[in-house]
């Protein structure tokens, strides 16, 4: 299996996603649900008035982590990635998820926005081989 295929079997679909961006020169980690997809674009819904909003403005470089989240020795990816942030309704309507309603209510939220991450850099491990691969754009 090639190596895009690999890390498309960890981030393909909706998953639980660690995401750090910087706070001043601190990391601020926080769990996110990413729509990961074919291009190696990640996608999310925040609401514009969070912290780590103010954070992306200020530096669009992030860092991701995903794990496939069944066994501890199953693959999972750290994905180097810069962030756009949408806050049109045409880019609100192709993501929304039903799934967001009882965070956002509806896609007409004026505070809820998409957050598009590509991937520049994703090393894909699996640690019960002691084995990582890595995939640049």
């Amino acid at each position: 299996m090639e190596l895009r295929e690999k890390i498309l079997e960890v981030i393909g679909g909706l998953h639980t996603a660690a995401v750090a961006t910087l706070d001043g020169n601190l990391p601020a980690v926080r769990f996110m649900l990413l729509m990961g997809f074919p291009d190696m674009t990640l996608v999310g819904g925040t609401m514009k008035s969070s912290r780590k909003v103010v954070q992306l403005e200020k530096n669009a470089d992030v860092a991701i982590a995903v794990w496939s989240g069944k066994n501890i020795t199953d693959p999972y990816v750290e994905i180097r990635a810069q962030v756009k942030i949408h806050e049109d309704i045409a880019t609100k309507k192709k993501y929304w998820n039903p799934m967001f309603v009882p965070y956002f209510r509806s896609v007409d939220n004026p505070d809820f926005i998409v957050l598009h991450f590509t991937a520049t850099e994703i090393t894909y491990y699996i640690p019960s081989m002691r084995s990582r691969e890595v995939w640049k754009r």
